[in-house]
């Protein structure tokens, strides 16, 4: 017997004496390439698609007695000759089917589970099809308009779709260049597969570094050149049901879409350990989504890049707009907004809007003003990490708040506070307050630093985004250090006994200085003791991170690291965006020497001390001990006066004392490992 493979080459079976099954082992075996067992991982994206698995596959013509049955079985072909079958190809499981150009039919042998308990044998019914590959063990039914080229994997559902296909000109949401923050910039961003937090932060961080936008640009455009498919594919386990239309859309193993209005341009990365669910009246438009990423009830987005485990819900609508790692939204709106990792805004009239955010949570009415009046919407901001907005905030950018701070009222004059972090910024009428280092010392904080770690839904092969949770690192411990000598020179240039500070056109109150100072100094002793726990009291083997400190959306790293890795890109020294991603992965692994190099020397500094012998860890450690025990004394006071509010549960008050109580654990614990 001579049969066809479809890449077009004549196979004699009787020539090689195995069986069709034993040939195709073998050829994938030869291939590395085990269909049933394909685990394509984000990074390999389309390097291993549904298209090359199936060019494997071997096809052969329909035979006079299948063409007869699927005539008695109402289907028509413009061609039966340009239809090829799988070995195990049975007709009798298709009906009322439509056959235009080429077309290739994988096996229909057994039970497809369409709802819980719910079994339908595999097969096609009631479709038109042209230029459509079909794997094995797929039910595909109840196609309104059409599906037009594409290629669909093993074991898929498609059921009550009007049209699928792909046409001229698809990009998959690849290229798309978006431009973030600056809402009528020229586009900072190039949205592929491979997109992370941290290339994101680069490219829009040096944006104005012409030479480094090129080079970046060209390794992505390279990238998407070598990975983008022909022909839109449909990967593995894939069930999409009820859903209107699906144009130029590129889906991963296992998603799953489910009244979806409308997907057009965009790749959905899911994959067995991490699926992809779009969900009803969705319209997703030149977007890519990343794996264990959800989109439901009726958002509306275009030219977005959606990270891992990422929630997108309840009419939510984006525009220009990136989301990362375990981000959720909902009800409101984004637009030109960079959402780094656990960035949060629930609220129907919360507004993201030209601004930069990460560990975000927005209050409702939460709002930001980006317009310079007739010059258009050019301004932007930064809420750093951890920053809060109070319900009803609004910020007049352009402006710069430091990490961990919270954001209450009608904030005008441009607020920078980078150098204040884990403050309070209260609009009182027409009055700016600044309170420094309040939000150091508050339940929400504690809450907030404790639930991140345990909320990141990703799963360890679907992590491309870094993820630094500490909320006591060189960044923001330099921005304490910083923060403290401002408050301490202001209180030496107007003296101690004067009501109030005045700080870039923001109120700081006399006592609120006081409490200032005293708050970052705990927080110093803290972070001091802390970090000698972990490493044995010697002298780095590092000088790396000696220097400034950086956090570029949730990677926490050197400044000299962040400019050795642009210096490595314009030299070509790094040559694909896998070498970016590996970089930053680098970086990451060497967090800890890094920091101990940075705190070695902020140790020596603070104390005063030559050396760091036993008598002086001792001291850092009883040092950390009283300053823990303060932080948590302030904290139990902070709970005190919600609950004397009439707002918590005296259950809930009391089992949060009980958690607070447990925090001596921790001093009991060796000094260094």
């Amino acid at each position: 017997m001579v049969k066809r493979c479809c890449c077009g080459e004549m196979v004699t079976y009787a020539n090689l004496n195995i069986t069709t099954s034993q040939h195709l082992n073998i050829i994938s075996q030869h291939l590395n390439i085990i269909s049933q067992h394909l685990n394509i991982t984000t990074s390999q994206h389309l390097n291993i698609t549904t298209s090359q698995h199936q060019k494997h596959m071997i096809y052969r013509n329909l035979t006079e007695n299948e063409i007869s049955t699927l005539q008695a079985n109402s289907c028509w072909a413009e061609d039966w000759q340009r239809i090829e079958v799988s070995e195990d190809f049975e007709p009798r499981f298709l009906h009322g089917v439509m056959f235009y150009g080429d077309i290739r039919l994988g096996a229909f042998t057994n039970n497809v589970e369409v709802s819980r308990g719910f079994m339908k044998h595999a097969g096609v019914n009631n479709a038109t099809l042209r230029n459509v590959t079909i794997g094995n063990n797929c039910l595909i039914e109840n196609i309104s308009g059409y599906i037009n080229n594409y290629i669909i994997g093993d074991d898929c559902i498609i059921s009550n779709v009007c049209t699928m296909e792909t046409t001229d000109g698809a990009t998959y949401g690849e290229g798309n260049l978006i431009s973030v923050l600056n809402e009528v910039g020229d586009g900072n961003i190039i949205l592929f597969h491979g997109l992370t937090s941290q290339i994101a932060a680069l490219m829009v961080k040096h944006f104005h570094n012409r030479q480094l936008k090129d080079a970046i640009r060209r390794l992505i455009r390279e990238e998407i050149e070598r990975t983008s498919p022909d022909m839109a594919t449909i990967g593995n386990r894939v069930k999409i049901v009820n859903t209107k239309e699906i144009t130029n859309t590129v889906v991963y193993d296992d998603c799953e879409i489910a009244g979806a209005a409308r997907l057009s341009d965009c790749t959905l990365m899911s994959n067995s350990d991490a699926s992809v669910y779009i969900g009803t009246g969705v319209i997703c438009e030149n977007s890519i989504i990343s794996n264990g990423s959800a989109i439901t009830n009726s958002v509306k987005m275009q030219d977005c890049f959606v990270g891992e485990a990422c929630k997108l819900s309840n009419g939510f609508t984006a525009a220009g707009s990136v989301f990362f790692a375990n981000s959720y939204m909902a009800n409101g709106e984004a637009c030109a907004a960079f959402c780094g990792p656990f960035t949060a805004s629930h609220h129907k009239s919360s507004l993201l809007i030209g601004g930069q955010f990460s560990f975000y949570n927005a209050g409702s009415a939460t709002n930001f003003s980006n317009h310079a009046y007739k010059m258009g919407p050019m301004h932007y901001g930064t809420l750093e990490r951890g920053s809060k907005t109070a319900s009803g905030a609004y910020i007049l950018m352009p402006a710069h708040i430091g990490a961990f701070s919270v954001c209450f009222g009608k904030l005008m004059y441009h607020p920078d506070t980078r150098s204040l972090p884990f403050s309070y910024l209260i609009a009182y009428n027409d009055t700016m307050y600044l309170v420094p280092g309040r939000n150091l010392t508050t339940v929400g904080l504690y809450r907030d630093i404790r639930k991140w770690p345990k909320r990141d839904m990703r799963p360890n092969g679907a992590r491309k985004s870094i993820v630094n949770f500490d909320w006591l690192s060189p960044f923001t411990v330099g921005e304490i250090l910083r923060g403290k000598k401002i408050l301490e020179n202001l209180r030496n240039a107007s003296g101690e006994d004067v009501p109030t500070y005045n700080y870039h056109g923001y109120v700081i109150k006399n006592s609120s200085l006081r409490k200032g100072i005293k708050y970052y100094d705990i927080a110093l002793r803290i972070y001091m003791g802390a970090v000698l726990k972990r490493h044995a009291p010697m002298e780095p083997t590092t000088n790396v991170g000696i220097g400034p400190w950086t956090d570029l959306s949730g990677l926490l790293l050197p400044v000299s690291e962040e400019q050795h890795l642009v210096d490595d890109i314009l030299s070509g020294e790094i040559d694909t965006t896998e070498d970016i991603a590996e970089r930053f992965e680098e970086i990451n692994a060497n967090y800890s020497e890094y920091r101990w190099a940075w705190s070695y020397r902020m140790i020596m500094d603070y104390y005063g001390f030559s050396e760091l012998n036993e008598e002086n860890v001792e001291r850092v450690k009883r040092d950390y001990v009283t300053a823990r025990r303060a932080w948590i004394a302030e904290i139990k006071k902070d709970a005190a006066k919600e609950y004397e509010l009439g707002d918590v549960e005296e259950e809930v008050f009391n089992n949060f004392n009980e958690q607070l109580d447990k925090e001596v654990d921790f001093e009991n614990q060796k000094l260094y490992m």
